[in-house]
């Protein structure tokens, strides 16, 4: 019965105030096949550890070195055009119902190239941040995913306990982790021995994703992949 009427709702919904896609505006969904197609895809050869495109298929030269606690980085877009408007408005338009047609793009990605995982958590927000917004865009893309993959979600395995700024604001690579450090605590022990994938919006420098996985090896996790709907392209610094 809960099933039907969630479904009546969405129906009625759609009557009243049809979605209509953020690239051409034609009337059926938030990003419709023929504008999907022009969207701009990160596709291999990517880095093995950060997803960021890499000729070789190996390791990129920022990566050879440094030492991480995520195994590695995947995302499905850049983060431009129709992609950019589209986690604006989820993020900051409450345009939430824009989350199932988002993790539809993840779900055929994370299929398609073989990812695995034993439990999705998304990125926390900070309680402040929280009470702001009123909801957390990575944990409506994991839950999302949750359902299109029938995986696990756990969104209180981790916890933010540092109200970081915006990572945006900061100049470079180096400020953005030194901004994340002892970011996020493991809740419980349920991390131990799992396979997490880590669900976000955009990875930017990699720094929030770092700084979550960090906190999942502490407490034991066998393995931690990145996933975000898109990311940043940029010459780091």
């Amino acid at each position: 019965m809960a099933g039907w009427l969630k479904q009546l709702r969405h129906e009625v919904t759609d009557f009243f105030f049809p979605r209509t896609c953020m690239g051409c505006g034609k009337v059926g969904d938030f990003i419709c096949i023929s504008c999907s197609r022009k969207m701009s895809r990160i596709l291999p050869p990517l880095c093995q550890r950060c997803g960021r495109p890499e000729s070789s298929g190996a390791y990129c030269a920022e990566c050879w070195g440094p030492k991480s606690s995520l195994d590695a980085v995947r995302s499905v877009f850049i983060f431009d055009g129709i992609v950019r408007q589209a986690v604006h408005e989820l993020k900051y338009r409450n345009l939430r119902a824009v989350s199932g047609c988002l993790a539809a793009f993840m779900s055929r990605y994370f299929m398609e190239y073989g990812l695995t995982g034993d439990v999705l958590v998304p990125v926390p927000l900070h309680e402040k941040r929280l009470r702001e917004r009123g909801y957390n865009q990575s944990l409506l893309l994991a839950a999302e995913l949750s359902k299109q993959l029938s995986l696990a979600v756990n969104p209180l395995l981790v916890k933010r306990v540092r109200n970081t700024g915006p990572q945006a604001r900061s100049s470079s690579v180096y400020e953005r982790r030194v901004n994340m450090e002892k970011t996020f605590v493991c809740t419980s022990g349920e991390a131990a021995g799992r396979d997490i994938v880590i669900i976000d919006d955009v990875c930017t420098s990699g720094a929030t994703l770092e700084s979550c996985a960090t906190a999942l090896k502490a407490a034991g996790a066998n393995r931690v992949l990145g996933f975000t709907l898109a990311r940043e392209i940029y010459h780091r610094s």
